[in-house]
């Protein structure tokens, strides 16, 4: 990719642009298969209704052969240029921690982060609560992980 084609942070101009479009697509299907709607996805959560199952195994089909295929035809993304490759993280306690609190805080508010703002672009204004739990969680973790990070500089080994 040539200097005239990329942006100041080395990504195609088409980049951002696209990452809306693939936003608003994917809004707009969640507003359209109702996992919007804080009640069906506490249906989902109560096995009363099963229809997310359709809608992520959709999501997660198509992600996987996008996958396969990028990764066999391409060395590098389209967009960014970067090269393609498994980013591994080990199960320690905060992956374990960490889902379990995003596990609650999508049965008590009944939306996940995605939908929840498709679910204010449908009018559900009162769900900008969630939005700000969400933003007041991850302002909190970061808070913490930075202080204990600082606390704690022995948990650098020489090993690292």
């Amino acid at each position: 990719m040539s200097t005239t084609e990329s942006n100041a942070n080395g990504r195609h101009p088409l980049f951002m642009p696209l990452v809306v479009l693939g936003g608003l697509i994917q809004g707009f299907g969640l507003a359209y298969s109702g996992m919007a709607r804080p009640e069906v996805v506490l249906d989902f959560l109560q096995f009363d209704d099963l229809g997310l199952v359709l809608v992520m195994g959709g999501a997660a089909v198509v992600s996987g052969l996008t996958f396969f295929i990028a990764t066999r035809f391409l060395d590098r993304a389209p967009l960014t240029g970067d090269r393609y490759g498994r980013r591994l993280k080990s199960m320690d306690r905060n992956v374990a921690v960490g889902g379990v609190v995003f596990g609650v805080g999508w049965g008590v508010s009944g939306i996940c982060p995605g939908a929840a703002y498709a679910s204010v672009g449908i009018g559900n204004l009162p769900i900008l609560w969630a939005i700000a739990g969400m933003f007041v969680g991850a302002y909190a973790q970061g808070y913490w992980r930075s202080r204990s990070e600082t606390a704690s500089p022995e948990s650098v080994t020489a090993d690292d």
